[in-house]
């Protein structure tokens, strides 16, 4: 190892090679998951430097785990193996191209999606998907790696949907360009050229290799904007309700809540965060006039609106302009009224538009309890079956959580026309790790009560994950960030796990690039 290290410094820039065991064990933790401290962390500057690395670290023999923002939850970069070379994108967070007149953005994998947001301000574009709720802190490359929904999945779908083209850098340091640009004298203008290789490295959990750099379309900044939250008492009419709109493809983006996680969020925020929000709907509403009469129309409605509603969803529309999304908005309104629905202020989405990328506050719960979601991507065809089962699930251990203070929730959203994602959350009385005091914000993290270590809370959320993940594999889900959490080897038929096996000993022979990634 101190022959690899002494490599790797003469390799990247100074100060970039880190052997500190507090932070290598920091880097190696994720929302959920902390194990084997990384045995050394690297930072590249350039994708030259990122090639470097990986060749170094490969034929050393060392295992290559790359890590983003930090926002997995499922053991993304996790190391397997003691002695894991551990890639800090961080210093790869560039803006390469921006290309107005053929449509595309490229960026360095290391960049965030607040950052990519910002970059694209005032220029009247924007890429389909633009990011997650945590793209404070998530990269586009994390985003490629592991995919996400969120902001435009409504419309467009997830984050591996909007990518033209990656720059890839392979187990023995070979880059691989994908997209148009793999032809010898395109641009990176068009995904396809032949077979899709793009498609090849997203969703691989940096099984396959790390992403360099990332190459999106872009598409005009719709400016007309309208908002429209309901209320159901079951979770069946709400998500029919959901998925009408989703076919009908009226929201850019579509999500809801049951009553424990709504109550949860409506705890969690604060007058001051509202506040924050308030100079994001001055900034996005386009004129002083508006934003007042709108920031009036949320202050009236207060929080109290929320105290008997049992589930909700929230729905925003982007348009060419406000009265054709008012008419989304208004046809979304009817659809929910046929499902015995009915119409709540609509704060919550308005605000949250207004203040895309936020803290992540979130991945402590409002009286400091850990957090971890499960999730599966289910057509909607199957979500009621789907959400029935996870309730047997949760009732069938439902004296464990009591006792032991485990609580869930629900965020449910669409993905395009065709797809419909259940997420059950946890919270659990526990100790926090280094992550979450690095993430949460300090003033709000010192109004927390300290918990201390609960093993047992802690194994029966682990028990209650591993059952939603055999039970999204038996009910035919998908998953975003598959990673090392849910079934990849043992889901698929016989004939694409060869293909996907052939696939992984072409690009990764010796199995050095993130071990335990798709199951390998």
């Amino acid at each position: 190892m101190q022959e690899l290290i002494d490599t790797l410094k003469a390799t990247v820039q100074h100060g970039s090679v880190v052997t500190d065991d507090q932070e290598r064990a920091f880097f190696a933790q994720d929302v959920f998951t902390s194990d084997l401290p990384a045995g050394v962390v690297v930072a590249p500057a350039s994708t030259e430097e990122l090639a470097a690395v990986v060749r170094a670290a490969t034929q050393a023999g060392h295992a290559v785990v790359t890590r983003g923002g930090g926002m997995s939850y499922t053991s993304g970069y996790v190391p397997a193996e003691a002695g894991s070379v551990m890639i800090d994108m961080a210093r790869m967070h560039r803006l390469i191209e921006l290309n107005r007149e053929d449509m595309y953005v490229k960026v360095e994998a290391g960049m965030s999606w607040k950052a990519l947001h910002e970059v694209l301000e005032g220029t009247g574009l924007t890429t389909p998907y633009w990011g997650t709720l945590s793209g404070l802190h998530a990269t586009v490359g994390g985003g490629m790696s592991q995919n996400s929904i969120f902001w435009g999945s409504g419309r467009h779908g997830s984050a591996a949907d909007s990518v033209i083209g990656l720059e890839v850098v392979l187990a023995d340091g070979t880059v691989i360009t994908t997209g148009s640009a793999a032809q010898v004298k395109a641009r990176p203008f068009f995904r396809h050229f032949g077979p899709d290789l793009t498609g090849l490295f997203t969703g691989d959990c940096g099984a396959f290799g790390v992403k360099a750099t990332v190459t999106l379309r872009l598409v005009p900044v719709l400016p007309g904007k309208a908002f429209g939250s309901w209320a159901f008492e079951d979770y069946a009419g709400m998500a029919r309700a959901m998925s009408e709109i989703s076919r009908r493809g009226l929201a850019s983006e579509c999500f809801g809540f049951d009553p424990y996680l709504q109550q949860q969020r409506m705890r969690r925020e604060s007058l001051a965060k509202d506040a924050t929000q308030f100079m994001g709907m001055l900034k996005a509403s386009g004129g002083i006039g508006k934003a007042v009469k709108e920031g009036v129309k949320v202050a009236a409605a207060g929080r109290r609106f929320m105290d008997d509603v049992k589930w909700s969803f929230h729905a925003l529309a982007s348009e060419r302009d406000d009265r054709v999304a008012q008419g989304c908005i208004d046809e979304a309104d009817a659809i929910v009224s046929k499902a015995g629905g009915r119409s709540l202020p609509n704060s919550i989405p308005k605000l949250l538009s207004a203040h895309p990328f936020g803290n992540v506050n979130n991945m402590l719960g409002p009286d400091g309890e850990r957090w971890v979601p499960v999730h599966g991507l289910v057509p909607h065809s199957r979500v009621v079956s789907v959400m029935d089962r996870i309730e047997a699930l949760f009732a069938q251990h439902g004296a464990a959580m009591d006792r032991l203070e485990v609580r869930h929730g629900y965020l449910l959203a669409t993905v395009a026309t065709n797809c419909f994602v259940i997420e059950p959350v946890f919270f659990w009385p526990d100790e926090l790790f280094e992550m979450h005091r690095r993430y949460v914000e300090a003033d709000h993290l010192e109004r927390l009560p300290k918990r201390e270590p609960n093993k047992a809370a802690r194994e029966l959320v682990t028990t209650l994950k591993q059952g939603l993940a055999d039970l999204f594999r038996d009910e035919g889900a998908v998953h975003l960030q598959v990673a090392k959490a849910y079934h990849y080897h043992d889901g698929l038929k016989d004939a694409p796990l060869a293909l996907a096996k052939s696939v992984k000993q072409i690009v990764d022979p010796k199995g050095r690039m993130n071990p335990g990634a798709l199951g390998f």
